[in-house]
């Protein structure tokens, strides 16, 4: 029996031993995912940390509860966590979801995908099927990985398959989870793509095979540039809305009544989360090495980065209606995460804004049920109780990021003023001439 035909059958029957390196927001889900469906699944991370919780069958992760990793953990044991890179040898499909962020000057930093492919490459034996999950730019499967891989002296297709799948995970999502997003796959060859494919379908609902991986790279590329694009040219719109004295709310409001052409974005106080300040970037950095400049992506993304301080711009033209400078008045933000209900600091405006006031010197203090202390860069504060006392000494109360949870209600009531850059209070049906909207 060739190895193809094996490893096609191990994954049939569940024998398959699965590995998933990187136990982050996209690994530990997909860790447990299979763990659920019958395999045998090793998840190893090189933070200690994260290997102490999920043995002791804690979470880290908002979307993952505890009690599935404790399930995961009993029983029949299918789910190990460790950071023994030796699992590896031992295993039939290896899936690589270690982080691909960016430097500060804009290109991409994939040390981390480069570094698990060498560890893999020590490892690595006839009839093991690699995927690369790990956003990237296109061409970093079978420029970076395949040659890693290969120095092991295995060839690919003949000796092992290797694919790229991107994630789709969207955390704090209730309606969509691993198991029933689309999942893409673009394998070297007809083969890696098949087992690919097999693979995922034993968890996943539906699973399309692309021509190979560079497809599937910028698959998930333009799936988050036309989210960059929409938010950048509805953020843009939001300011000039304001110049108008439009209600840039109202306006979406009878824009989405349309029923084809249209589809809503929205404005908000910055993007954040690794998808879509970074994947965009990724782009923009290979066009740029064949000679194409993606200005639209480019504009998009600065008009992005700028949201932040016109927040600030915008809270200080509300302060100054009341004859008061930002430097000194009593500034108390709601929210500091990425998005709504999870605990996910990734790249979040909220610290951007932050960083702005304490620059204009305003006494800052936040208000996060998902991030009970702030210590990054600069920043370095707890989430304070939210009280009407605390609430009445502010002199502006500015909610950033709109977690499900917080009560609305006494924030309107008992705040001089209320910066809403996210248009929840409207949502909420709740009034008040205190309340600003973005």
């Amino acid at each position: 029996m060739n190895s193809f035909t094996e490893l096609k059958k191990k994954i049939k029957n569940k024998k398959a031993v699965i590995t998933v390196i990187g136990l982050g927001y996209v690994g530990l889900p997909i860790a447990l995912e299979f763990c659920e469906n019958g395999f045998k699944v090793n998840g190893l991370d090189t933070n200690n940390a994260r290997i102490k919780k999920l043995k002791k069958g804690d979470s880290y992760i908002n979307d993952v509860p505890a009690r599935r990793v404790a399930k995961a953990l009993s029983g029949r044991k299918r789910f190990f966590a460790t950071s023994d890179k030796k699992v590896l040898g031992g295993s039939d499909v290896i899936i690589i979801c270690v982080p691909t962020p960016l430097r500060k000057i804009k290109e991409p930093d994939i040390s981390f995908v480069l570094s698990a492919s060498r560890t893999l490459s020590r490892y690595l034996r006839p009839g093991q099927m690699i995927i690369l999950e790990s956003t990237t730019y296109p061409g970093t499967t079978r420029e970076v990985i395949l040659p890693a891989l290969e120095k092991s002296g295995l060839k690919a297709d003949r000796d092992f398959y290797l694919a790229f799948s991107p994630e789709r995970i969207d955390p704090g999502n209730p309606k969509y989870d691993f198991s029933n997003i689309p999942k893409v796959i673009g394998g070297f060859t007809e083969r890696g793509t098949e087992l690919a494919k097999l693979l995922y379908s034993q968890v996943i609902d539906k699973v399309i095979g692309v021509s190979n991986p560079e497809v599937a790279e910028v698959t998930k590329l333009l799936e988050n540039t036309f989210r960059i694009v929409n938010i950048g040219l509805i953020n843009e719109f939001a300011n000039l809305c304001h110049r108008l004295k439009i209600d840039v709310w109202e306006v979406i409001k009878g824009a989405e009544t349309k029923p084809f052409g249209f589809m809503p974005f929205y404005p908000g106080p910055g993007i954040g989360g690794h998808c879509i300040p970074a994947d965009p970037m990724y782009l923009s950095w290979k066009a740029r090495k064949v000679g194409f400049k993606t200005k639209m992506v480019d504009l998009a993304a600065s008009v992005n980065r700028g949201v932040p301080r016109q927040i600030v711009k915008r809270i200080g033209e509300i302060l100054a209606a009341g004859r008061r400078k930002i430097q000194g008045s009593r500034v108390l933000i709601i929210g500091v995460t990425y998005k709504r209900d999870v605990n996910d600091l990734r790249e979040s405006p909220a610290l951007d804004i932050i960083e702005l006031l304490q620059k204009k010197k305003a006494v800052l203090s936040y208000h996060d049920p998902y991030i009970p202390y702030l210590d990054i860069g600069g920043i370095k504060a707890r989430s304070r109780t939210l009280t009407k006392q605390l609430l009445r000494k502010q002199d502006i109360v500015v909610v950033v990021t709109d977690h499900s949870d917080l009560d609305y209600g006494l924030i309107s009531k008992n705040s001089r003023i209320v910066f809403d850059t996210r248009n929840v209070f409207e949502k909420k049906k709740i009034k008040g001439e205190n309340i600003i909207k973005l």
